[in-house]
This record gives structure tokens, sequence and C-alpha cells, in this order.
């Protein structure tokens, strides 16, 4: 009994750890952000509302969305990729940052692609990979499977292609996904279940 109940003590524990950070998160990104824009929007333009700032900050991030998506944005965005990738020292800097970054609908990197990864019985994890073999010879590919509900966290393993599964999905559809706990499952995992493709032949996954 007293074994049963430390279990469910730290079970319960755990779970309102992981339902109160993405709360905590949300709240402090806010107040960081008000407090931040708040003192020069009086200054500059006599604004002094509560979040005013939150809601400039949304509104610039929507419209550099619509740039980056658009077909001027994405010349802008390869000129300067180019360019930061000729620059001494910082290329380098640069290309470490290229591998590790989340860029929806990227070409290089772990999360260029998402896959589905078969590792023990018939269960199915998701997966990022780049989808390129280890190295020469190797039909084994480097894969990053995410936790939930953290995606940022979780294990590097070294699989063969023949395990990975291809699938449709946009990174921003993943990590949704993930930070749900899977009470949002998008129909594409279902497809990808069924699908005999190489991930070889995929080309990088949609910005959602």
């Amino acid at each position: 009994m007293l074994a049963q109940a430390k279990n469910f003590a730290r079970n319960t524990f755990l779970a309102g750890v992981f339902a109160a950070i993405p709360l905590v998160i949300t709240v402090f990104v806010l107040w960081y952000v008000d407090h931040l824009t708040r003192e020069p929007l009086k200054e500059l333009f006599g604004i002094d509302v509560p979040f005013a700032g939150v809601g400039l900050a949304l509104v610039g991030i929507f419209a550099l969305g619509l740039v980056v998506r658009s077909l001027i944005g994405r010349y802008l965005l390869a000129a300067i990729d180019r360019l930061l990738l000729k620059v001494p020292v910082l290329a380098e800097v640069y290309k470490a940052w290229k591998q590790i970054s989340l860029t929806p609908g990227g070409s290089s990197g772990i999360y260029s692609k998402v896959v589905l990864v078969r590792l023990d019985g018939d269960a199915w994890h998701l997966a990022f990979t780049s989808g390129e073999p280890i190295g020469a010879g190797s039909d084994a590919v480097c894969v990053f499977v995410p936790t939930t509900p953290n995606p940022m966290v979780g294990r590097v393993l070294f699989v063969p292609l023949s395990r990975c599964r291809p699938t449709a999905l946009a990174v921003e559809e993943v990590f949704k996904f993930l930070l749900s706990g899977g009470n949002y499952v998008p129909d594409e995992v279902a497809a990808a279940t069924q699908s005999d493709r190489a991930i070889s032949n995929l080309p990088p996954q949609p910005a959602a």
C-alpha cells in the first residue's frame, strides 16, 4: 500500500509538472515581451496599454512569415544563406547552427524529414532525420526520436533505412502532436504506416 501511494504521488506530481511547464513558459514569454516593449512604446508613440507590445510582436511575426513564404522572401533567404556560407569563420558557425536549428521546409539537418521508425515489435515512433546514410556503404541513418510533451528531448539512434517510413508531415505538425500528448493525431500518421517508399526519395518536409 505504501509503495502504491508513493507511485501515485510521484506520477501525479510529475503530471502536474509537465502540465505546468508550457503554461509557465507562455506566461514568462508574455511578461518578458511586455516588459521589453512597454517603455519604448510609451516613449515613442505614447502607447501605455498592457501587452500592446505582445500584440505588435505577433503581428510582426505573422508579417515575417508572409514574407518568408513568398517567392521574394524565399529568394532573399537563399541569397542570405549563400552569403553567410562564404564569410570566413562565421560560415562554420552557421553550418553548425543549420544542423541543429528547426527550419520549416529546410533541406538539410536532422529536422529536414519526418519519418516513422519501427524500433521493437510492432510499435512505430515518430522521428526526425536528414535521410542521409551515416557513411559510405552503410544503409543506416541517424534519427532523433523526441519525447512528449517536450519534443526537444529524446534519443539519437542509428537505424536501418528499411525500418523507416516516410510521412508528409510538416515539422510543426509533429511538434503539435507531441505537445498534445497524443490527443491530436495527424491523418498522415496512419497513411505513413502503410507506406513502402524509401525516405531518400522524399523532398524536404513542407511548412505548415
